[in-house]
């Protein structure tokens, strides 16, 4: 059996620390898994083992405004720039001069910017659920997506959000969770999350600032090896931009399109994940 994760702390070049679970041999190549929203690094689990039985060394931090030690107050903290340095300097703490990068929802978008503008630094790139941001930006215009995606447009009130999905024990947060997938038991661990102090503001912090910020290096192609699955049935991101995500990559490529799946992939539909991931680790 696998070892447990060991839980480490790494302190950004902006002061912020960030809690990681790092596992599997210290000469194993190294995979970064960014957890998206309203998750943390405990979305990996399913897919840690089979990853470090392989060999791997993973790498899953709670991400800025996650981590109790990382909770910057402005927004404008949290742009993309911000976001992404905080990945690589956790890479270089562990030495990890490149890495294989594994992203989701939010930690999909991450993923692609850091194949783009990092390609030397990238031995891979895996996205689930995260179309191609170009892709996705196209598909915003069209009314499908655009109603889909309009939780984005009321997280950008302030306080509002908040006070609303934290209201009554979380009940609409821990909800909103379920209904898209999650079980009960997940959805009220990460309700518990975001009710710690600042935890939800930090969070939504993330679609306030990209709302403020250009899209510098979201919509370059990207060349490293790449990975997109995704869920048929995903409630958030639709079928438009994740056929689309191909005329933004130029080197191998691959799509898995998981019939009947919804967003929630690392936790829902592990068993589905990993044999693709693994043989895409092992092809790049």
């Amino acid at each position: 059996m696998t070892a447990s994760p060991e839980q480490v702390s790494v302190k950004g070049r902006e002061g912020w620390v960030f809690d990681i679970r790092a596992a599997g041999p210290k000469t194993g190549a190294p995979v970064i898994l960014l957890h998206g929203f309203p998750q943390d690094s405990t979305c990996w689990d399913q897919l840690i083992e089979p990853l470090t039985g392989a060999g791997y060394r993973t790498i899953a931090p709670d991400l800025r405004g996650y981590s109790p030690g990382g909770r910057p107050c402005r927004v404008d903290d949290y742009t993309l720039d911000h976001l992404l340095e905080d990945v690589l300097d956790i890479a270089d703490d562990f030495g990890s001069e490149s890495f294989h990068v594994v992203g989701h929802d939010w930690g999909g978008v991450l993923a692609w910017a850091l194949a783009a503008r990092h390609v030397d630094r990238i031995l891979s790139l895996t996205s689930l659920s995260m179309p191609h941001p170009k892709a996705f930006q196209q598909a915003l215009l069209t009314p499908v997506q655009a109603a889909r995606s309009l939780y984005a447009l009321f997280v950008q009130i302030p306080v509002v959000p908040e006070r609303l999905l934290l209201a009554r024990d979380s009940y609409v947060l821990r909800r909103a969770l379920q209904a898209t997938g999650l079980s009960a038991e997940r959805a009220g661990y990460y309700a518990r999350r975001m009710n710690e102090p600042d935890a939800l503001s930090s969070a939504l912090a993330w679609y306030r600032a990209a709302m403020r910020s250009p899209a510098r290096g979201r919509g370059s192609t990207v060349s490293s090896p790449t990975l997109y699955l995704w869920g048929t049935a995903d409630p958030a991101l639709g079928r438009r931009a994740a056929e689309a995500t191909a005329n933004h990559v130029a080197g191998l490529y691959r799509f898995e399109r998981l019939e009947g799946a919804g967003h929630w992939l690392p936790e829902t539909e592990a068993d589905r994940v990993i044999g693709p991931l693994l043989e895409h680790l092992a092809g790049a």
